[in-house]
């Protein structure tokens, strides 16, 4: 005689017992990968994040929002792309929508509470991009696609004429207050134009004289290429940190006071600890500092869109973060598991 079941598992079929039982597990599963902190996090207490990018993943553990739009080719519609559950991109969205066509990303989220979005580049007094208006182009949707959190991704390929551009954010360093700057980047897929750069720059795309940027770099020094990570501060690029040739994911750091002081880090973004100059001070010209607030990403503060380069997350903070909590972003980046073949 079949005994009966003590459990209401024994009144329904098992087919749906083992869905059910699916489900549970993996509710348990996201709430206790999203409970790790993100870099938005580690900074939060200090310096607290006021801009923070990615296509790949979130960059606050409780973050839900959209990371990135995609405009498609054939039909001009836009699609948001949004998370996993686990707080990765959910590059499947993308892969659905752009099917059978091409897409290109036409805005970053900013997953800060100050919601500074970045969408193609206005022309500049350097340059006018390509694009309707003298704008600059955005980047094809799925030219870098990689695996982060072994999920498949897709990252920001950066060519002469693209970029990204916000010149009224809220909460951004001005007139010499404290900031720091990151963005993880590629030693490849770079070039000695001007300028591959991520974080704060003039206001009406123009260069406004010394001291009016405090954004990271990232290029090459002579040919073959010498990687350099260095912060643009308009009129000069300095730090000059070298980054090994050849490293496929970069962490490249950046942090200064805003009177008398900055530092530059580095490191591999897959392993290891964070190489630096060590807190420096600022050349003379710009103590202090002008910042004005703007935020690009990929070109010069005068929109000097020529340079080539990739981008996977960045942040902007208010404050200069200390060398402890740069490594501690450092350390979560490489946990984030970046990996893939990427094109020279």
């Amino acid at each position: 005689m079949q005994p009966k079941s003590l459990s209401w598992f024994g009144k329904i079929p098992l087919p749906a017992v083992i869905l059910c039982v699916l489900a549970i597990a993996q509710a348990g599963v996201a709430p206790a990968q999203q409970s790790s902190p993100r870099p938005c996090d580690l900074y939060a207490s200090a310096t607290p994040c006021v801009a923070a990018y990615s296509t790949t993943r979130a960059l606050y553990r409780a973050y839900t929002g959209p990371l990135y739009q995609v405009t498609r080719k054939s039909d001009k519609s836009q699609s948001n792309i949004g998370l996993l559950p686990d707080g990765y991109a959910n590059s499947a969205m993308q892969d659905t929508f752009c099917a059978n066509t091409s897409c290109t990303i036409t805005k970053l989220y900013d997953q800060s509470p100050n919601h500074n979005d970045l969408t193609p580049a206005p022309p500049g007094g350097a340059a006018h991009g390509p694009g309707p208006h003298g704008y600059d182009v955005p980047a094809v949707a799925n030219a870098l696609p990689v695996t982060v959190g072994r999920h498949k991704v897709y990252g920001i390929a950066i060519s002469s004429g693209m970029g990204y551009r916000n010149d009224a954010p809220k909460g951004t360093a001005v007139k010499g207050q404290p900031e720091g700057v990151y963005m993880v980047t590629s030693a490849l897929h770079l070039n000695e134009k001007c300028c591959f750069d991520f974080g704060n720059a003039e206001t009406n795309n123009l260069d406004n004289d010394a001291g009016h940027m405090d954004a990271i770099n990232i290029m090459c020094r002579g040919n073959p290429c010498k990687p350099d990570a260095g912060l643009d501060m308009e009129n000069g690029i300095y730090g000059h940190l070298v980054v090994p040739a050849g490293t496929a994911f970069v962490t490249d750091m950046g942090a200064a006071d805003g009177q008398h002081t900055y530092a530059i880090y580095q490191g591999n973004a897959q392993s290891g600890a964070l190489t630096s100059t060590g807190i420096i001070p600022l050349p003379n010209g710009y103590q202090p500092m002008k910042q004005e607030g703007a935020i690009i990403l990929g070109i010069g503060g005068d929109n000097s869109n020529w340079a080539t380069g990739y981008f996977f997350e960045g942040v902007m903070t208010r404050g200069m973060p200390n060398a402890k909590a740069m490594e501690a972003v450092q350390s979560n980046i490489v946990a984030a598991e970046y990996a893939g073949q990427l094109q020279p």
